[in-house]
């Protein structure tokens, strides 16, 4: 995101700044294990200065505080892992972080005992949508159905969703009730409705519309549909971009041409939600992203949801999809017809081409050193909420992206690319969004999916899909 700008600051600790932790894959890379060990060593004594004060803790209250001990840790930010970690939450939020030892573990405090597993940051998708689907129907928007989808998505581990359109006032009010300390369902960040509009004038009464609403994103489409429907002009998104702007919101971009995306970077578009997909990206674009500090979020699976249904998937064989499927959706998508009309469909050919290019530009953007936020476009029909985030994290494996890489994207830099300071890595001051795994992630990153159990605001998601991969 463009800094200082719309999106909101992050920061502000309690005593002061904390020591600088590398961000960058350049930084990360020149980074020793040494000096690694060394920051974390500090931000320790940080931590219990900043949450404590200067004298000792004060004895929390039976039930107050939990103290997570013996995990190796990944905090999201792209230090090396800490083994043997302790991680204290107070009141849904972390208090302290680092090494037995070193961190005391408050009196009173409730101990959950993680020896031999691992520990990462709840995953953030920078772009779903939430609430309008039940099963393979749109036009359900209920608060019912918002917190079913939310729910199914923290089973899988996603904490935190950024639903880019289609959101109403009924999702307003759920992200106005999630700082709490009894939360036990994902997160959610809403846009509002979809900004269109033939003129600036009638696009920009939408933003305003939205923004009286009181969402987090604005959402524009500059799309043509494979050349079907008309493409949103030049003039109506810059004047889209300037109103956002003007009320302090960022603007997230669908998009699918090289061109369109070049434009809107310099118009000063804050988020690029999808993949550009029809020929290769080049350094030129690299360097706008890099140079307005923009993120890019790849959202493969939206491609494989256009195609995968010609045939019957190998995923409704895999028991970690199948512990939350429906088999009466199951039963539809595999009706000899539908299949049939996928297979004949010129856009669903079009879509599993464009694949190809969106992944190996991932890699290439990836490589160059571009912001990259996990994000799938899961909720519409189709796109499996909370699984398909797992198969978003494969792609990004097979464009090249390492383990780390994409763990990163998936926690600490998503939560950077939308403006959260309070989510996205284990450190003090923010919630407690946890997954608990059985697998080293950096062995690879199918071991996401082997998930112990899932916190959110530091209470345990109670059906967390917990199949052994």
């Amino acid at each position: 995101m463009r800094a200082g700008a719309v999106m909101p600051s992050v920061g502000g600790r309690r005593g002061g700044p904390p020591p600088d932790i590398p961000r960058t894959r350049q930084e990360r890379s020149a980074m020793t294990r040494s000096e690694a060990t060394a920051i974390l060593a500090v931000s320790v004594v940080f931590s219990l200065h900043g949450v404590y004060g200067c004298g000792p803790p004060e004895p929390a209250r039976e039930g107050d505080t939990t103290a997570f001990l013996g995990a190796t840790l990944f905090d999201g930010t792209g230090s090396p892992p800490v083994e043997d970690a302790v991680v204290v939450v107070r009141a849904g939020r972390i208090a302290a972080v680092g090494v037995a030892g070193r961190v005391a573990v408050p009196e009173g405090a409730r101990v959950v005992d993680l020896g031999g597993l691992f520990l990462t940051p709840g995953l953030i998708n920078a772009h779903g949508h939430v609430g309008g689907t039940l099963g393979l129907e749109s036009g359900h928007y209920t608060r019912e159905n918002l917190l079913r989808q939310l729910r199914l998505y923290a089973r899988y581990g996603v904490t935190t969703v950024v639903s880019l359109g289609g959101d109403e006032p009924g999702g307003i009010r759920l992200r106005d009730e999630q700082d709490a300390t009894s939360l036990d369902r994902s997160r959610l960040f809403v846009a509002g409705a979809v900004v269109i509009g033939d003129t600036p004038a009638a696009a920009v009464e939408m933003v305003d519309a939205n923004a009286a609403m009181g969402v987090d994103f604005i959402k524009i489409r500059v799309d043509d549909n494979l050349g079907t429907t008309p493409k949103m002009s030049p003039d109506v998104a810059r004047a889209v971009i300037g109103r956002a702007h003007e009320l302090e919101l960022p603007v997230a971009a669908h998009l699918f041409y090289l061109e369109d995306a070049r434009t809107l970077l310099r118009e000063g578009v804050d988020f690029i939600v999808h993949s550009v997909r029809d020929r290769s990206v080049d350094a030129d674009l690299a360097a706008l992203l890099i140079e307005n500090d923009v993120c890019y979020s790849p959202t493969l699976t939206r491609e494989v949801s256009t195609f995968v249904y010609e045939g019957r998937p190998s995923f409704f064989d895999d028991p970690f999809f199948l512990a939350a499927a429906e088999p009466a959706v199951l039963e539809q998508l595999e009706d000899a017809g539908r299949q049939a009309d996928t297979r004949a469909s010129p856009s669903a050919r079009a879509y599993k081409a464009a694949l190809a290019t969106a992944t190996r530009n991932l890699g290439v953007l990836s490589d160059a050193g571009v912001s990259i936020a996990m994000g799938t476009d899961t909720g519409p029909p189709g796109r499996f909420q909370g699984y398909f985030e797992h198969v978003e994290l494969a792609l990004m494996a097979e464009a090249g992206m390492t383990p780390m890489e994409i763990l990163i994207a998936a926690t600490g830099d998503a939560a950077r690319c939308i403006g959260r300071s309070d989510i996205g890595t284990i450190e003090p001051g923010r919630w407690a969004d946890m997954i608990v795994l059985r697998r080293n992630p950096l062995e690879g990153i199918d071991r996401l999916r082997s998930i112990e159990s899932v916190w959110i605001a530091g209470n345990r998601v109670a059906d967390a899909v917990t199949v052994v991969p």
